[in-house]
């Protein structure tokens, strides 16, 4: 098997439903992971889009945060990202980052509230950093509880409601960025409306012992077919979504990111988090430069770290680009200086010492298709 940094690459509780279904397995964040099933990408990307998906996210950090005597478990968090945690009302979640002093994102993670306590949802390559992260700065306030060896399953695409209502029938009335506790399977799990393409679907944390049956209960079910990581990455990518340590790092700040809407109103002017001074600036007078999204002409397509030219000058880079299935066409998105960041800028994207003529566009590629209700 593939050696990790630390050693052995660590396994889902779907490992070996993965291997059973042909998958083609990859190292991925100190994981053997699936990259693809036998009918590839453009199928399992096309599936989703048009069905429903079932993608193992296993590899994923699950956190309880529950505060101890006297203290607030959302106050405690609100010390460490720039999101509104507090305003949180049993049920609800929200997307934001664990910044540091220099504004940079340290990761960026789902936050849902159950009521008694908060459910982080934090990227495997720092699940280890971030627990720490964690530990250090809250627990004399909260019990920091990881949870790494649950299931994750992602069901995601326009049939992924009727799918798992027929198991948990009050998940249909979910809507985008809620969560509740729903037992599958005889199994107590927590199922966020959530997810990663774009797209309508969910999120379900389940107990290790169970994820196997789950999963292979839902994929019983004629809509649904068993997702890689490629397609989850062709699918974000449409859906203009950041990949942490790509589109995001300790290097970037949340404005940066175009991710000012994941900041609460009242965090931009009170602050507490680290960082708060740079965004706040950032907020008032402008980034540096700015995430946009990039549609070369032609086939060619601009991998991360291909610059952006304008006029024989570098004026960013790019920091994902790909083939996009739903449009048939390649897509990129990437860092550009403030100045030429408006929508329809011509500039180019150095394709293998070639350029490449591109423009600057609105992002996501592809609408978004979350359910509101």
């Amino acid at each position: 098997m593939d050696q990790a940094a630390g050693g052995p690459l660590k396994r889902t509780p779907l490992h070996d439903l993965h291997r059973e279904l042909g998958a083609r397995l990859v190292p991925f964040a100190g994981y053997e992971m699936p990259v693809q099933y036998p009918a590839g990408i453009l199928a399992e990307h096309a599936h989703t889009r048009s069905a429903a998906g079932l993608f193992d996210v296993s590899h994923m950090g699950q956190v309880r945060l529950t505060a101890k005597p006297g203290h607030d478990a959302a106050k405690a968090l609100e010390t460490l990202v720039p999101g509104d945690i507090a305003g949180l009302q049993p049920g609800q979640q929200r997307y934001t980052q664990f910044t540091n002093d220099g504004g940079g994102i340290l990761d960026d993670l789902m936050v849902t509230s159950t009521g008694d306590h908060l459910l982080l949802v934090i990227n495997a390559a720092c699940k280890d950093a971030d627990l720490a992260h964690l530990q250090g700065h809250l627990e004399a306030r909260c019990d920091v509880e990881p949870m790494f060896a649950r299931g994750l399953l992602a069901l995601q695409g326009p049939q992924a409601a009727t799918v798992l209502a027929r198991l948990a029938p009050q998940v249909a009335a979910m809507k985008f960025m809620t969560g509740a506790f729903v037992i599958i399977e005889g199994a107590r799990c927590y199922v966020t409306r959530s997810g990663y393409t774009g797209g309508d679907g969910y999120e379900i944390s389940t107990p290790a012992d169970t994820a196997e049956r789950i999963a292979r209960r839902l994929l019983a079910h004629p809509e649904v077919k068993p997702i890689g990581l490629g397609a989850r990455d062709s699918l974000r990518l449409e859906a203009g979504l950041c990949l942490y340590g790509h589109d995001i790092d300790a290097g970037t700040t949340p404005i940066e990111a175009g991710l000012l809407w994941s900041i609460g109103k009242e965090r931009r002017v009170q602050g507490g988090f680290p960082g708060a001074d740079i965004i706040q600036q950032q907020i008032a007078s402008g980034a540096p430069r700015k995430r946009v999204g990039l549609l070369p002409e032609g086939k060619a397509i601009a991998r991360e770290g291909s610059e952006v030219v304008i006029a024989g000058k570098v004026v960013g880079k790019v920091t994902s680009g790909g083939f996009a299935p739903t449009l048939g066409r390649a897509i990129a998105m990437g860092y550009v200086e403030r100045a030429h960041t408006a929508n329809g800028t011509k500039l180019e994207l150095m394709v293998r010492g070639k350029p490449v003529p591109a423009e600057i566009v609105p992002m996501p590629f592809v609408k978004h298709a979350y359910y509101r209700g």
